[in-house]
């Protein structure tokens, strides 16, 4: 990379190391903001409800402004709105003014992940260096969740007020550099519209389905809304799929929805999401409520999945271009499978050393999953169109957030029952602990049969005739974006960056 592709990669990559720190550092601190503002239970619920509604809802719309507005543009606009409501949060002193601060942080996210993950896709070649970037911007997400919950700890300490003024202070460095160095990628295609109604009646459906989604955690008790809140959002769904059939511009294009592997990228995203964020939520209530853990020490016991900062950039690239895209997703769901499985043997006095291979493992499954995905899910997909891709993944992502924690809660919830006291509480996390199991199984299942390229041959002859087309000098536009996983590996281009 030129020293501005580089400079480009650490600005993008500190903006989604900025979004997973955030989410994880205001985790930690619950406890104290719930003992300083006196918040309720559905109150301080809500806190992180909020976030999880303006981010899942608005990541489609999000996608499809940074194709047609520009994606520096959106890039830079939602980082500010995100530094200035993540620094309202931090001067918040009734509970309104948080779960405002935290929506609009949402909402702001949902715009600024899927323009960041446009920018790579754009800037770099199809290939070897859009994979790598992609990878180690995979490694920047999982980190800063990894990092930030030690990071929240540590904040908490000084006081709850900092874990948002943090960000605000990390934006604002972020915002300095990218505004010399990023650049307006080239449109490939012409940008459209936005489509206003449509835009209106999809991120209503997105914002009902997360709000719905959330409430599957009190299933118990907000079963009949929850149900109706999800079937009002399928309806508005398919209204909009409906209204899109017959759109001269629509903002998803049916054709993006063939492209190779997409929907088996999309679906194992929100496995690993679900399976990750319900193991992590297990997690914390084994450790604080039954081991008596502070915040602290629970992100330090958490830190070794962070494993994947160091293992994403060195180990990731070399394995999809050894082994293909498809069966390195499917690896670090299985190492993911296997961590989950060996933490059912947890006791209630448990040593730390036992734990350390759920942990390590984790750290190999994030290595593994998270940056591959965005290879999956991008590839092949037209230029104008990869900002709605990113948004595609990354709302598959928070969708999967949302439903692991609300299936795992759910569980956990009913295992648990009228029993009390510490083994009726290990015995209902070990029960709950199924939910991720069940998730991580079902996502390695649809990466591995789902999406297949085509076969050996016919992707031999495409390659060979993309090469061909190139050296005699045909327009980008008439050539094939080539499949990495399909190629021939005899084939001397089957390394080489592709053409968009």
């Amino acid at each position: 990379m030129s020293a501005r592709d580089l400079g480009v990669l650490v600005v993008l990559c500190g903006a989604i190391f900025l979004e997973g720190s955030d989410v994880a550092m205001l985790n930690v601190a619950l406890p104290a903001i719930r003992a300083d503002l006196g918040l309720t239970t559905t109150e301080l619920s809500g806190v992180i409800t909020a976030y999880v509604v303006g981010y899942g809802g608005f990541m489609l719309l999000g996608g499809r402004a940074a194709d047609v507005f520009g994606r520096r543009r959106m890039f830079l606009t939602w980082l500010v709105v995100f530094l200035l409501f993540s620094g309202l949060g931090g001067f918040a002193t009734e509970g309104w003014m948080l779960l405002l601060a935290r929506f609009v942080t949402g909402v702001a996210a949902g715009f600024l992940t899927p323009a960041g993950i446009s920018l790579i896709t754009t800037s770099f070649a199809e290939g070897p260096a859009r994979n790598r970037a992609l990878i180690i911007y995979g490694a920047a997400g999982a980190a800063g969740f990894s990092l930030g919950l030690v990071a929240g700890g540590l904040l908490t300490a000084i006081g709850w007020r900092w874990v948002f003024f943090a960000p605000v202070l990390i934006a604002a460095v972020l915002l300095a550099l990218a505004v010399p160095l990023l650049t307006e990628p080239p449109v490939v295609g012409r940008r459209g519209r936005l489509g206003l109604v449509a835009a209106l009646t999809l991120t209503a459906s997105m914002v009902l389905f997360a709000f719905g989604l959330t409430l599957l955690e009190r299933v118990h008790e907000m079963g009949v809304q929850a149900l109706g809140t999800l079937l009002l959002a399928t309806a508005l769904l398919v209204v909009f799929a409906l209204g899109q059939r017959r759109a001269a511009d629509p903002l998803i294009r049916p054709g993006l929805l063939r492209a190779p592997g997409l929907a088996a990228a999309n679906v194992t995203a929100l496995a690993f999401a679900g399976s990750f964020y319900g193991f992590q939520f297990l997690t914390t209530l084994y450790l604080q409520e039954l081991r008596g853990w502070t915040p602290l020490q629970t992100g330090l016991a958490m830190l070794l999945m962070a494993l994947d900062v160091v293992l994403a950039p060195t180990l990731a690239p070399r394995l999809v271009q050894r082994f293909g895209v498809r069966r390195v997703i499917a690896a670090g769901l299985l190492a993911g499978l296997l961590a989950y499985s060996l933490f059912l043997r947890a006791d209630l006095d448990w040593a730390y050393a036992a734990m350390v291979p759920t942990m390590v493992g984790i750290g190999f499954m994030f290595a593994l999953v998270y940056g591959p995905l965005a290879i999956a899910a991008t590839d092949g997909v037209a230029g104008s169109d990869q900002g709605v891709a990113g948004g595609l993944l990354n709302t598959s992502l928070q969708f999967g957030a949302a439903l692991g924690i609300s299936a795992a809660t759910a569980v956990q919830v009913a295992a648990a029952g009228a029993a009390t006291g510490p083994e009726a509480g290990l015995d209902a996390i070990r029960t709950a602990l199924g939910v991720p199991i069940v998730f991580v199984l079902l996502g390695a299942v649809v990466i591995t049969v789902g999406g297949r390229p085509r076969s050996g041959r016919r992707a031999a002859r495409s390659g060979q005739s993309t090469v061909a087309e190139s050296v005699s000098g045909a327009t980008p536009a008439a050539c094939l974006p080539r499949d990495p996983e399909s190629a021939d590996p005899s084939d001397p281009a089957a390394s080489a960056p592709g053409t968009r």
